[in-house]
């Protein structure tokens, strides 16, 4: 028999598949990795195991311990999951533009979540991070997972997600790499993989429009942030656990631009992926024309479709939002 000993070791293994319907003839191949196909639902899981076991390696994190982090959702399910499995308590925050869904299923894993605004300064003591960092100080025994600026972070995605995608990829016989910047561990840890193998891939990242990452990977420095509506994607502080000497360039998107590829990679390629998604695929169908024909792409599609059912998913919202709605 082939069984699991638990659910943590359903992580990661994630397939490669081919996108068709979206590819014009002449372009380059586009594969996505579909990394909402982990138990959890998004690429969060392999970090938030990661963090937490070499958290407890260290002795920082000990038998009827806390678990807090600031989170947009998917590091908190992840974690939330993983609290369960084995035995922790958890609490999570999360700013007030996240959706139903998310805040809803940490909840169901017995998780707290404690809701922040959304619209304040990274100095801000209601800003989340500063909101868990006071929890965390707050609670004794607790490990503070800090997902922004681990080192730990960078090391998940390198030993997981950058190894599987060049073992997938029969050591890595691919042109480029499409990630977004949330935290920025997912591109630094493929990037830094690939980087020490020696590849020529182009490690490319994507970044919202209001999000500070493309200013630093350009200038050095965080640009002026704004409010955005896509979830999982960008940042309003400058992340330690984003490494932009490993990544080649950077794009950014804007939401309409994440929300309609999505929702095309949802009704024409039947993948039921979150609205990030939509922004590492519309960047990939740009390089895919310009590479041409030969070229092969691998574009990371982190969470699933389920926390986004009364938001990009819904035509009402999108209609509501002023995003256009195909007929």
């Amino acid at each position: 028999m082939h069984v699991r000993e638990t659910i943590l070791d359903a992580i990661g293994d994630t397939p490669l598949v081919r996108l068709h319907k979206m590819v014009e003839p002449g372009w380059a191949e586009v594969l996505v990795k579909c990394e909402f196909m982990n138990p959890a639902g998004s690429i969060k899981d392999r970090m938030a195991r990661h963090i937490i076991e070499r958290a407890e390696a260290e002795g920082l994190l000990k038998p009827g311990g806390t678990i807090v982090e600031n989170t947009s959702g998917n590091t908190g399910l992840g974690a939330a999951m993983v609290a369960a499995a084995k035995g922790y308590r958890c609490v999570f925050t999360m700013p007030d533009k996240m959706s139903r869904e998310k805040i809803d299923a940490l909840r169901a894993f017995g998780a707290e979540v404690v809701v922040t605004p959304t619209d304040v300064p990274g100095d801000s003591p209601e800003h989340y991070v500063n909101v868990a960092k006071k929890i965390a100080d707050d609670t004794p025994g607790s490990f503070y997972m800090d997902q922004y600026h681990s080192a730990w972070n960078i090391e998940a995605h390198e030993v997981s997600t950058g190894a599987e995608i060049w073992r997938q990829t029969d050591g890595g016989r691919i042109d480029a790499v499409v990630a977004g910047t949330g935290t920025g561990g997912t591109i630094s840890g493929i990037g830094r993989y690939f980087k020490k193998q020696g590849s020529p891939c182009r490690i490319v990242g994507v970044d919202p429009l209001g999000s500070v990452h493309y200013s630093v990977f350009h200038t050095g420095k965080p640009s002026e942030p704004f409010v955005y509506q896509v979830e999982g994607l960008g940042e309003d502080i400058v992340c330690q656990a984003f490494d932009p000497t490993v990544v080649d360039e950077m794009h950014q998107v804007n939401d309409e631009q994440c929300f309609t590829t999505a929702r095309r990679l949802v009704r024409e390629e039947g993948l039921f992926c979150g609205g990030s998604s939509g922004g590492m695929v519309h960047v990939a169908l740009q390089l895919a024309r310009q590479m041409g024909e030969g070229k092969k792409i691998v574009a990371i599609l982190p969470d699933s479709g389920t926390r986004y059912v009364t938001k990009y998913l819904s035509d009402a919202w999108m209609k509501e939002n002023g995003y256009p709605v195909e007929p």
